[in-house]
């Protein structure tokens, strides 16, 4: 099962917290749709990467989508040219998400596309050329192959690229050099690592436990002054692919999703942040899911 599959799986079960708002969810992704069949990013404009969120928001809350306008939208962009890594990555997402009614040139470009995003140690990173990966490089180049349906040539250069990315302090972190992990490269990294079939050191499991916030939810990094949605939901999502019982953490982390929800059927990023997207939101319907399993 692929990274998408995976997390979309997840994501279906919001509903049962969700109850009879699940419909103002589903309504405000329909929303953010513009004419030309892309969905909105915060200023408006369409974005393949918030297609991608609003998309798999729509699956998960089993909408109908709006394929035909979607598709057109999608067939803007060719094969992908010009396009940067994760916005490549992004247009190979969406196709999925429309059932995989891709054209076989479409399929062969973006493939081709990837290549030079293939760092020197083995992993990929947003930057062509790279000497060295990043874990959401990683985690970005695993997942357009799975979407693809292609496979990965010589995946243990993924692993060989995550081992250098490993902190000190039992995590991972998402560029060398740094000296403390983070919450969502240790997430990229765990996912990654499993999908591959590789053993982890459950260790991370600890420090991933240890990065949540007093008041709920958990932070980005240690000493990040408050909790996020995004940290929140691969965090839990790493979690529970390692095993974990969150039954500990689910009321606050429950109490800590809830603070971010507005009636317009959308979640914020964070307590500070006053716009909300088809992004935060799809992350807010994957950390639903995991707690209310």
């Amino acid at each position: 099962m692929s990274f998408r599959l995976e997390m979309l799986q997840v994501a279906r079960v919001a509903p049962k917290i969700l109850g009879e708002s699940a419909g103002l969810v589903r309504e405000f992704l329909l929303g953010q749709q513009n004419d030309d069949g892309g969905f909105r990013d915060r200023a408006g404009r369409s974005d393949l990467y918030y297609t991608v969120f609003a998309l798999d928001g729509l699956l998960a809350l089993r909408a109908d989508l709006p394929a035909e306008r979607v598709r057109k939208f999608l067939e803007s962009f060719g094969t992908g040219d010009g396009l940067d890594f994760v916005h490549l990555c992004c247009l190979a997402r969406a196709w999925a998400a429309l059932g995989g009614k891709i054209s076989p040139a479409t399929h062969d470009g973006i493939l081709q596309r990837v290549n030079p995003f293939r760092s020197k140690d083995g992993g990929f990173h947003i930057t062509p050329g790279s000497a060295t990966g990043s874990a959401y490089g990683c985690f970005l180049g695993l997942g357009v192959h799975q979407d693809l349906g292609a496979e990965l040539l010589e995946p243990l250069g993924l692993v060989q690229c995550l081992k250098f990315l490993e902190t000190r302090d039992g995590a991972w972190t998402n560029e060398r050099q740094m000296p403390v992990g983070s919450t969502n490269a240790s997430a990229a990294a765990v996912t990654v690592l499993r999908h591959l079939a590789l053993p982890i050191n459950l260790g991370v499991a600890d420090w991933l436990w240890q990065q949540q916030h007093p008041q709920g939810g958990f932070i980005a990094a240690p000493r990040a002054p408050i909790p996020d949605l995004l940290s929140t939901a691969t965090a839990l999502h790493a979690l529970t692919g390692l095993g974990r019982d969150l039954d500990p953490l689910r009321e606050s982390c429950l109490d800590f999703v809830d603070s971010l929800w507005t009636n317009a059927g959308a979640f914020h990023g964070h307590w500070d942040d006053g716009v909300v997207d088809a992004e935060y939101t799809f992350y807010g319907l994957l950390a639903l899911g995991h707690l209310a399993s």
